[in-house]
């Protein structure tokens, strides 16, 4: 087990690992990752089945809204709270916690009655997603090391991009196979028998939480936090649907401030709800600066492309979820092959793969391939992505020591779903603003989407030159870490 470190912020012991060591490590990955990408399904599966529910519950176009974008909006919110919640009380316990309440909270969304009945289920579902999910990444960096862990992390990385595009596409194969005449019910009932089994599995896999020193839960902290995220996410959920009123943009003004307060307090509170000594490391920012850019960009090509393939090529919903198993399959290649690379290749790779990601953008948007070449040029897309993702994942876990592990997951999880919905906002906005027809504005965007992966490639070249320099001035041991952190 991990040693125990001194926190930053207070100078109070942290318990490094609340857990034992599991017996059966890559059964125990199985579980974890399949909450994971569970939990990836299940924010994009209701895009699709938008029709279906309101054929059968008739909701307003702001419930409509909510039933697609509360679960996103509660997940964000308690993704840190979440990640220090399994420290302070044990990642196995939180995990299991929070995946029986999304199982109960999709069986709620399945049977809801009436539309505030199914609001309210997917709120539920966003805050037990909240609690589950930051228990992953915090479990791989506490029980796997080296090639293990990068490993782990390359299979993460497949959990993360293929949830998203398997919600799609079965959202679309369940609705439109109108399973015992439910309709949209049964994007939400399959969860049930999947979560049953995975908490049985989880009970028998997971190894025990350890005795744990119980850290008080700044709830100062995670008020002030909340109200911060929630001013961001409300405005980024719903401004583009509402054309962008002043509310808006007078909720984005005024999180600065509360986030303002919020650094404030954790950095006066005996326990803070987020050690900021770990996101002041340059390592950590331009890492995380990178990951949002690339990442965002994916989760808005998701939204235009569904847009584009749809409305611009005529084509299936059921096609253009499709179309995207080439880049699911890409990027996960990048998983396994990332380790086998010799370690000077290795470390130059996510500068690499996120210029590729910038070239296929760029492709796309000048030639609006259809069909094959489509799908091809999406392969290489997921490649790129997946050669920049998985390498700065291992660098984030190789330098932020595993007493930190509830710290990087809260950042890391919320720094995705920050950065996908303010993709979605700002790139969906200009898709459907610009004029001149859909193939105009695929160009657009896609060269907008171009501009911000070189973005995420200058970043992470700064992250690389930032984790040099921290090796060069720390001990013997520390920058074999990190020049092991270069192979994954």
């Amino acid at each position: 087990m991990p040693s125990t470190t001194q926190s930053s912020n207070t100078g109070s012991s942290t318990t490094a690992s609340s857990t034992t060591a599991p017996r059966r490590p890559g059964l125990m990955l199985a579980v974890l990752l399949t909450g994971q990408f569970m939990a990836n399904v299940d924010i994009a599966i209701v895009n699709v089945a938008g029709p279906s529910v309101q054929e059968g519950l008739h909701p307003s176009g702001g419930a409509l809204e909510l039933i697609v974008s509360g679960y996103p909006l509660a997940y964000a919110v308690l993704l840190v709270t979440g990640a220090r919640l399994g420290e302070a009380r044990g990642h196995r316990r939180m995990f299991l916690l929070g995946l029986g309440a999304f199982t109960l909270a999709s069986l709620a969304c399945g049977l809801a009655p009436s539309t505030g009945a199914l609001v309210a289920a997917r709120l539920a579902q966003g805050a037990a997603g909240a609690l589950m999910v930051p228990q992953v990444l915090s479990g791989i960096q506490i029980h796997f090391t080296g090639t293990a862990r990068a490993r782990a992390q390359g299979l993460l990385a497949v959990a993360l991009s293929g949830g998203a595009v398997a919600g799609q596409v079965l959202g679309g194969v369940l609705v439109s196979a109108d399973v015992l005449g439910l309709g949209w019910r049964p994007i939400f009932l399959v969860n049930v028998p999947v979560g049953i089994v995975l908490l049985a599995a989880g009970l028998r896999l997971l190894p025990a939480d350890a005795a744990t020193g119980r850290a008080r839960l700044d709830l100062g902290g995670v008020a002030l936090l909340s109200a911060a995220t929630l001013l961001a996410m409300v405005p980024l959920l719903f401004g583009r649907e509402e054309g962008w009123p002043a509310w808006t943009w007078m909720s984005l003004l005024a999180c600065v401030p509360v986030f303002a307060l919020f650094v404030r307090r954790q950095r006066r509170v005996a326990s803070p709800l987020l050690d900021l000594g770990v996101l002041a490391r340059p390592v950590v920012a331009w890492t995380l600066a990178a990951l949002g850019a690339a990442t965002g960009t994916y989760f808005a090509m998701l939204f235009v492309l569904a847009l584009y393939v749809q409305q611009g090529l005529g084509r299936s919903a059921l096609f253009s979820g499709m179309v995207l198993v080439s880049w699911v399959a890409a990027f996960g290649i990048a998983g396994p092959l990332v380790p086998r690379l010799p370690s000077r290749l290795a470390a130059r790779l996510p500068v690499a793969g996120y210029l590729l990601l910038a070239s296929v953008y760029v492709a796309v948007g000048l030639t609006h391939a259809d069909g094959a070449a489509l799908i091809v040029l999406l392969g290489f897309g997921g490649l790129g992505l997946g050669l920049g993702f998985t390498p700065q994942l291992g660098r984030l876990t190789a330098n932020v020591p595993a007493g930190h592990a509830a710290d990087l997951s809260g950042l890391i999880n919320m720094n995705f779903q920050l950065a996908g919905v303010a993709g979605v906002a700002v790139f969906g906005t200009l898709y459907l603003g610009v004029p001149g027809g859909h193939g105009h504005a695929l160009t657009v965007v896609m060269l907008g989407f171009g501009g911000t992966a070189l973005a995420a490639t200058a970043a992470s070249f700064a992250g690389h030159r930032a984790a040099r320099r921290e090796a060069q001035g720390s001990s013997p041991a520390r920058r074999a870490a990190v020049t092991a952190s270069s192979r994954v």
